[in-house]
């Protein structure tokens, strides 16, 4: 049995008999912080066979030897051979060495939780997830974020997109939101998947049980409605975004210009950058590269070379093939003197 196994643990023997002897005249150089990535990927170089809980694993024996390392055995090093377990899958074992660390008067930490529920979520394992969250909540050891956060982002490493948002759904109905962490992966990659005015909805949801976005929560839903086409939307949330404290930057309203711009809404555009630099935040030479690039397509020339010309005086160098647009562009529609300016 692989719990017995994990019992045998201390017991195992060391394979070279004069290993202490040598570890004494040259102790090992490498920090305690080194010895997990040991642990973890030790097994890269055995066979691909299941691993197994016995002397010949070398994951099992350097954790047992770590205190010869001068490195004492923590919440670290547990994590580390409990994720090496549950990348081959090995659930029980892995539930048994919780239960030996438990004992040993270690306490679980967020990722001792967050290993052992994704490896669970992503085998489709989903009841044995909320078990093992209910007993160690029985036991008094609660998980530094809540469980169902840790069950949503389980389901969405495992790509079961579908089971988290029904679990976030549930969360909010009755009454508690989701980890603001959780929340934003939840959203990108619902957005990803093209149902932006899901996560939007979402949005509003949340937002009325208190909880307060930040910055990554705007960066992930603005490019993603005014690529939708969304921008009175977009306008929304960039609003909200400044009520909220947060300081707009060019990133974040460049994807607005662009799809006001795409949907034809080119005097909604001008107005709207124009507001955005007497607010105080200036754009950068991508924004103007938009604006010009959108202008050129749509032939407003005119404007185009306007925006070419207050680029320039803000010191910012026009990448040359926004010159050939506007000066090329300019002539087409028999505006030489302004397309000579420019040249």
């Amino acid at each position: 049995m692989v719990t017995n196994s994990i019992k045998l643990i201390p017991l195992l023997p060391p394979t070279l008999p004069h290993l202490p002897q040598i570890r004494t005249a040259h102790p090992d150089p490498r920090p305690p912080q080194t010895l997990p990535v040991h642990v973890e990927d030790h097994r890269t170089h055995e066979t691909l066979q299941p691993l197994r809980l016995s002397s010949n694993s070398n994951t099992v024996e350097v954790f047992n030897k770590c205190t010869a390392f001068n490195c004492q055995q923590c919440v670290l090093l547990y994590n580390s051979l409990l994720f090496a377990l549950c990348e081959v899958k090995l659930f029980y074992g892995a539930y048994g060495l919780i239960r030996r660390m438990i004992r040993k008067g270690f306490v679980p930490d967020k990722w001792t939780y967050a290993i052992l529920v994704n490896a669970w979520c992503s085998s489709g394992k989903m009841s044995e997830a909320q078990e093992f969250l209910q007993e160690m909540s029985d036991k008094g050891f609660n998980p530094p974020v809540r469980g169902r956060d840790l069950l949503v982002q389980g389901l969405l490493n495992a790509g079961y997109l579908e089971s988290a948002k029904q679990m976030v759904n549930k969360m909010i109905k009755q009454g508690s939101d989701p980890d603001l962490e959780t929340f934003n992966s939840l959203i990108e990659t619902i957005c990803k998947s093209g149902e932006v005015e899901f996560c939007v909805e979402m949005y509003y949801s949340v937002c009325k049980l208190g909880s307060c976005a930040d910055v990554s929560t705007y960066k992930i839903l603005i490019p993603a409605v005014s690529k939708a086409g969304m921008i009175d939307e977009a306008f929304r949330l960039l609003h909200n975004l400044v009520e909220d404290g947060h300081k707009p930057f060019p990133s974040l309203y460049a994807p607005i210009i662009k799809g006001a711009f795409r949907r034809g809404q080119f005097d909604d555009a001008f107005c709207f950058f124009s507001e955005i630099k007497i607010k105080g935040h200036p754009p950068n030479r991508p924004v103007y590269t938009t604006l010009i690039t959108m202008c050129g397509r749509g032939g407003r020339f005119v404007e185009a070379a306007n925006y070419l010309m207050e680029m320039t005086e803000m010191g910012l160098t026009p990448i040359s093939r926004c010159f050939d647009l506007v000066t090329d562009g300019l002539k087409n529609c028999g505006k030489h003197d302004l397309a000579e300016k420019e040249d």
